[in-house]
């Protein structure tokens, strides 16, 4: 893992030249549309016992208590700034993770990084997952249920009810497949991931019931391979 997380490391710094132009630009356009601050940094969790600032681009009102809880839910999608949405969309807000990168604190791919509380619910399981498997900006369960998750918690009116329906349905999901690419990571799978990403960016992906079809039909190859 070591050598893999080095090599990441060694894109990133690559990569970064481009991206700070491109964050330039985003700086300018946010800044000018929604104010300051720019960056907002969350606590998430590199392993079952340490904690680090995860860096994204603000997309939320900055006066919202909300901002620190990670999960976005239907009754509160109204704290999304205009400018936000687009971020969001494209992913654009996660182009700072790059500094998280070359860091070490995660990888371009692998299980996103968790927030504590959430640990704190399934020690065993996240130490498990992550004493092998570095965290990432995308990774296996992202790109197969990002979508389903979103519906689900779109549903939610209270914090309450999506932090319930996020512990039950979807983190149990997550780790799942997080488990299958921490038994069967490869540069293969680690490019059906990378392409994926790109695909849904980009709207290139297949209808929905034959993309989370295909997908399934991939981590079970893997998983048994």
């Amino acid at each position: 893992m070591k050598r893999t997380m080095n090599l990441d490391r060694i894109i990133a710094l690559l990569l970064l030249p481009a991206i700070l132009v491109v964050l330039a630009i985003l700086y300018v356009v946010t800044v000018s549309l929604q104010g300051r601050p720019f960056i907002f940094a969350s606590e998430r969790m590199r392993d079952a016992d340490t904690p680090f600032k995860l860096y994204k681009i603000r997309t939320l009102h900055p006066s919202c208590p909300g901002d620190r809880e990670g999960v976005l839910a239907g009754h509160a999608r109204q704290r999304v700034t205009p400018i936000g949405w687009w971020l969001r969309r494209l992913r654009l807000d996660e182009l700072p993770q790059i500094f998280n990168v070359i860091r070490g604190d995660i990888r371009f791919i692998g299980p996103r990084p968790p927030l504590r509380r959430h640990v704190a619910a399934c020690p065993a399981r996240f130490r498990k997952l992550l004493r092998d498997t570095q965290p990432g900006i995308t990774g296996l369960a992202t790109v197969m249920v990002h979508a389903r998750e979103e519906r689900l918690l779109s549903k939610c009116r209270t914090a309450e009810e999506a932090e319930d329906v996020y512990v039950r349905t979807c983190l149990p999901l997550k780790m799942r497949l997080d488990m299958i690419y921490q038994e069967r990571r490869s540069y293969r799978l680690d490019a059906l991931i990378l392409w994926r990403t790109f695909a849904r960016l980009g709207g290139v992906v297949p209808t929905r019931a034959h993309s989370m079809r295909g997908w399934q039909t991939a981590a079970t190859s893997v998983r048994t391979a």
